[in-house]
């Protein structure tokens, strides 16, 4: 099995420890964010950095990840998590700088009633 790289170690200790602290470290400034739940690329670390917060609260608690896939600058992860009875599936798709740091987040979830309870759950988290 290939070494895990190191931004995916990463991400992993984040999400495993629900520990939004080291995002800062992992992102690059310019990272761009694609959502199932927003039309339009979200980009900076700012904005970046809040969605992946609520992604690990909203889902942290049951999170789970079976397989990934690398190459050498990007990796895909397949989770599944359970939101209020719904198994929730997807894939985080990753790509990253020569420095390690991420430059792409990209989350695709279904099905479509687990990816609407998804949104209700990331909303409230986000904006109260």
């Amino acid at each position: 099995m290939p070494e895990v790289p190191a931004p995916v170690a990463a991400w992993h200790a984040i999400a495993e420890a629900r520990d939004p602290a080291g995002l800062d470290a992992l992102l690059a400034d310019d990272v761009v964010f694609r959502s199932p739940a927003v039309h339009t690329p979200q980009e900076g670390k700012a904005v970046t950095t809040a969605y992946l917060s609520a992604a690990i609260a909203v889902l942290g608690p049951s999170l789970v990840y079976h397989r990934q896939w690398y190459a050498d600058d990007s990796a895909v992860l397949e989770f599944e998590a359970e939101l209020d009875g719904l198994a929730v599936h997807g894939v985080d798709m990753l790509q990253w700088g020569a420095d390690g740091r991420l430059t792409e987040f990209t989350v695709m979830v279904r099905p479509a009633k687990g990816l609407e309870v998804l949104i209700a759950a990331m909303a409230a988290q986000l904006f109260g």
